[in-house]
């Protein structure tokens, strides 16, 4: 049943990240060598951890203004658009705009993948304003990457997997 749950996964990403599905989003069984090299990890817990991993370092690379570490998290196909945007008036890493408090709320799995919510304090000249923000996180080839970012995230209720929220330092 696993098989069937990862392809229909692997089917929605493909949808929204049709170029990257079809250069190999993870389509398929995955490799066998991994899977019982490390039969205790779950396929799901697997997948939580790494988005974190993924979301955590580039709200890592937000608070230091670290635009190529930001960059390295994303997908390939998000490249073009993060490079004309992100230090932009609006953009992330924008030089009026600092992040004194970013953490991670929830990890949860949705329809395109990974959904990793968080609430970023964002402060510009006086002005401070915390919003909450949703990461989609999947798998891109061999590896995790950051899919997209949209404003709003989960409810504020325990994730399935029961990630708790971590701060940024």
């Amino acid at each position: 049943m696993r098989p069937i749950h990862r392809r229909l996964a692997a089917a929605a990403t493909g949808l929204v990240l049709l170029p990257a599905a079809l250069v190999g989003c993870g389509i398929g069984g995955g490799d066998k060598d991994e899977s019982t090299a490390k039969p205790e990890r779950a396929p799901a817990e697997e997948a939580g951890t790494r988005s974190r991993e993924r979301v955590q370092a580039y709200l890592d690379a937000m608070t230091a203004k670290d635009v190529a570490a930001g960059r390295s998290q994303l997908c390939e196909l998000l490249h073009d658009g993060f490079d004309l945007a992100a230090t932009g008036p609006n953009g992330d890493f924008a030089d009026h705009f600092e992040v004194p408090e970013a953490a991670i709320t929830d990890v949860r799995s949705g329809p395109r993948g990974q959904e990793v919510s968080v609430s970023v304090s964002v402060t510009a000249g006086k002005s401070k304003v915390t919003r909450p923000l949703v990461f989609t996180v999947t798998r891109d080839g061999g590896d995790w990457c950051i899919a997209g970012e949209a404003p709003g995230g989960n409810p504020a209720s325990p994730s399935p997997n029961g990630v708790g929220a971590s701060p940024v330092s």
